[in-house]
């Protein structure tokens, strides 16, 4: 290569020998830049990759953000990551955080806009223990997959996991209740103290007096819930106290601390097809109330006056009628007349016509409701306040007949029919007691005391004049008596000698005897010849006559 020389410069040294130009060889690249080139294929290449196998991010908000942290917590599917929590942020009004999840590529299908998400951590409820994997794993993200069409990106997440996921086979039903009880989320249910499922969830409505559940029964469970089903409480311990003594009924253990809801078909219930989803029932406070026959869920009503104490009787309590319960009380009440300045107690209760052998139909003519009525009250039937159970004191009323209870009027045009009632026995026998003690309270005891005294005092003196007199007896009769029983027993020693066989006035009467008996002799003989000779006592007797 020849350089050019500037002119200014100065003289330049003698040039070295030239060097002889030669035609450069082809150009190979060294291997050492086949270093870098391999990895920028190989950047180039995992960018690709992650940026095609990247899935849908989606944002999920959770009431806090326990337990998450960015780049580390997974979503899991059936123990199966599909996804991973790149940040967590807060919400502008602090109310939430918003968590921003990155799906992989083949799970599209759980940006559905039903799917759900839950935290999972350990949990303790009173359905049970739950998540206790995360103790040493740490906490993830639960997802139950929804199977809408619809796509979205934003979720809000569940504070607890679901109780019945998506992919559950079975029906859910409507439940209509008065309260809650001891039911929860998570409560089972139970067909025959099988449990074929639970309740998921519950609300109260907008009136704010009634509950509304919903329960879900698993297949092929659900299939045994017909249109004629019956749901009630069985919730812990079913206790009852009342005049038939105590009742305690559960439908398993496990609902003393759960809780539950049972149900059954009737037993007079006809063959009936399987309800849909969705369908709503009553739920029943107990069994009993939830298997009443059907025209007995609309019982007639009637009112009962007391003028005695109902201390003891309650809502609920039974009407009986000879053993046979034909309704229950419904209310009690107090009432206060001012024509007659007393007080009264009206007791409203329920009465099932049929179970007395009435039609319900019988009762909706009023002229013929009145008959009955009528006819009742002049056979004497009366409704009447008993001890049920004397531990307790709770009282029941009792229908029966009175032939001899006064009669009374009826009246069945007002709102709620007036039955005639009488006072309970021990009402009776209170008054009976009233009664004995005002007329003891009229006895003189006082008078009776003090003449009793006087004549307590009469019989001293004359007790006293008995003991002189008897001293007296001792110190001057009873000598002269001694003397007369001694001169009398000198007398039947006297009678005694004179008896003894050997003493000469007993030989003298044997001798007498004996000529006695030999003077009857001869008179027999006498009188033997004259019977044969009665010419003797004229002629006599002839010397050849021989008696």
């Amino acid at each position: 290569m020849m350089t050019q020389l500037n002119s200014s410069d100065p003289p330049a040294a003698p040039s070295p020998p030239q060097p002889e130009l030669r035609q450069r060889a082809r150009w190979l690249p060294s291997l050492v830049w086949l270093i870098p080139v391999v990895a920028a294929t190989v950047g180039l290449s995992l960018l690709v990759h992650a940026l095609t196998g990247q899935g849908p991010e989606i944002s999920v908000a959770f009431r806090d953000a326990e337990g998450l942290t960015p780049g580390k917590t997974v979503v899991r599917y059936k123990a199966v990551d599909i996804g991973l929590v790149k940040s967590i942020r807060l919400a502008p009004d602090r109310s939430h955080v918003v968590a921003t999840i990155a799906l992989t590529t083949d799970c599209e299908s759980f940006s559905a806009q039903d799917t759900r998400f839950w935290v999972v951590r350990p949990r303790f409820a009173i359905s049970g223990i739950s998540g206790l994997e995360t103790l040493l794993s740490g906490a993830y993200i639960g997802v139950d997959a929804g199977k809408s069409e619809a796509r979205t990106h934003i979720f809000t997440g569940l504070e607890a996991p679901p109780a019945v996921t998506t992919d559950a086979s079975g029906k859910q039903f409507v439940l209509h209740a008065a309260d809650l009880g001891s039911l929860d989320i998570g409560s089972p249910v139970y067909y025959r103290r099988v449990q074929v499922g639970q309740v998921v969830a519950y609300q109260l409505d907008p009136n704010g007096r009634d509950i509304t559940l919903r329960v879900f029964v698993n297949q092929p469970y659900d299939k045994l819930v017909t249109t004629d089903t019956r749901f009630w409480h069985a919730s812990g311990f079913d206790i009852k106290l009342d005049a038939s003594g105590l009742k305690v009924n559960t439908q398993s253990l496990a609902t003393v601390l759960l809780g539950g809801v049972a149900f059954q078909a009737s037993e007079n219930a006809n063959a009936a097809v399987a309800a849909s989803e969705n369908t709503e029932f009553m739920l029943a406070g107990d069994q009993a109330e939830a298997m009443k026959a059907p025209d007995e869920l609309a019982p007639s009503l009637a009112v009962l006056n007391f003028d005695q104490s109902v201390r003891g009787l309650s809502p609920g309590a039974p009407l009986d009628f000879r053993g046979i319960v034909v309704g229950q009380v419904r209310s009690i009440g107090i009432e206060y007349q001012r024509d007659k300045k007393i007080f009264r107690i009206p007791v409203v209760v329920e009465l099932y016509p049929s179970r007395l052998g009435i039609s319900p139909r019988d009762l909706e003519n009023k002229e013929q409701a009145r008959n009955i009525a009528e006819t009742m009250n002049k056979r004497g039937m009366r409704a009447q306040l008993r001890t049920g159970n004397l531990l307790t004191g709770q009282l029941y009323v009792a229908f029966d007949f009175f032939p001899k209870a006064p009669p009374v009027n009826v009246s069945i045009d007002g709102p709620m029919p007036e039955l005639a009632t009488t006072p309970g026995t021990l009402d009776e026998l209170q008054n009976k007691l009233g009664d004995i003690v005002s007329k003891v309270d009229k006895v003189p005891f006082e008078q009776i005391g003090q003449d009793l005294r006087t004549s307590m005092a009469g019989l001293e003196k004359l007790l006293n004049n008995a003991d002189k007199l008897v001293d007296r007896l001792n110190g001057d009769v009873m000598p002269e008596v001694t003397a007369a029983l001694q001169d009398a027993h000198k007398t039947l020693q006297a009678v005694n000698g004179t008896l003894s066989p050997n003493a000469p006035v007993q030989q003298d009467a044997r001798r007498m005897m004996q000529e006695l008996t030999r003077a009857a002799t001869s008179l027999r003989t006498l009188t033997d010849y004259l019977e044969r000779h009665p010419e003797a006592v004229i002629r006599g007797k002839t010397d050849t006559e021989k008696p």
